[in-house]
């Protein structure tokens, strides 16, 4: 029912995104911890990733879709409408992590513009592949799906890593959004669009991705080093928190 979407919305937005937020972006007890989410992998996409779970938990499965112990696909009846919403999300991407930068800093601005767009290519090649070979045939929808698990998986990391590392945090991506969404079929946990797979699993993946691959001021902000440039387990273990 619409009412329930409404209010859904409303409590998300009134009192569970801003007590996050303020957790992380507002020197709130993470923040203190040493995290950094740079434009929001948890604040923005796991917390949506975590409610959307819940509601799906709630709602249970559409009609006809586990049956008789077989997992029946619906599949969307407008791929070309998908592709092109995908297309004008990736372009956001531009003005939702460069933005984040919060300042006019050419070096930072283009390096974030840089790692957000290679990790949804390499994503798009990762899930691509893989979703074939699974499948026996090529699947859109799983490239569609991987193009967003690279935005969001580097949506934290993109100002603290490398064009390299980004490359890597995106076929991450691509591989755990196709393995995410056929397991979550397998625990018959219905999740029509892939939202659970490409917003939350990747959502903490990307999070986890800073403690891992950071290499301190690469844009020009003071992390220290992650766990793979010799900074040990100190960010990872805040990102972990």
């Amino acid at each position: 029912k619409y009412i329930s979407f409404i209010l859904f919305s409303f409590i998300m937005v009134m009192f569970i995104y801003p007590v996050v937020g303020h957790w992380i972006w507002g020197g709130g007890w993470l923040a203190q911890k040493g995290m950094f989410d740079f434009a929001g992998s948890t604040v923005v996409h796991s917390v949506g990733g975590w409610a959307a779970l819940a509601g799906v938990l709630l709602l249970g499965p559409r009609f006809g879709k586990y049956s008789n112990g077989r997992i029946n696909p619906i599949p969307g009846h407008n791929l070309s409408m998908a592709t092109l919403g995908t297309f004008v999300l990736w372009f956001g991407w531009f003005g939702f992590n460069p933005g984040s930068t919060m300042t006019a800093d050419p070096q930072a601005i283009s390096h974030v513009v840089v790692t957000t767009n290679t990790a949804a290519a390499a994503a798009i090649m990762s899930s691509t592949i893989l979703s074939w070979t699974l499948l026996g045939k090529p699947d859109l929808g799983m490239t569609l799906n991987g193009c967003l698990a690279g935005l969001v998986a580097i949506t934290a990391p993109c100002a603290f890593v490398s064009v390299g590392s980004s490359i890597i945090i995106g076929l991450i991506a691509g591989i755990l959004v196709v393995l995410s969404v056929i397991g979550f079929d397998r625990l018959k946990i219905d999740d029509p669009v892939g939202a659970l797979s490409v917003h939350l699993i990747n959502g903490i993946f990307g999070t986890l991705a800073v403690g891992l691959f950071t290499q301190d001021k690469i844009a020009g902000v003071a992390t220290g080093n992650g766990l793979f440039y010799g900074g040990g387990t100190r960010l990872l273990l805040a990102q972990l928190t």
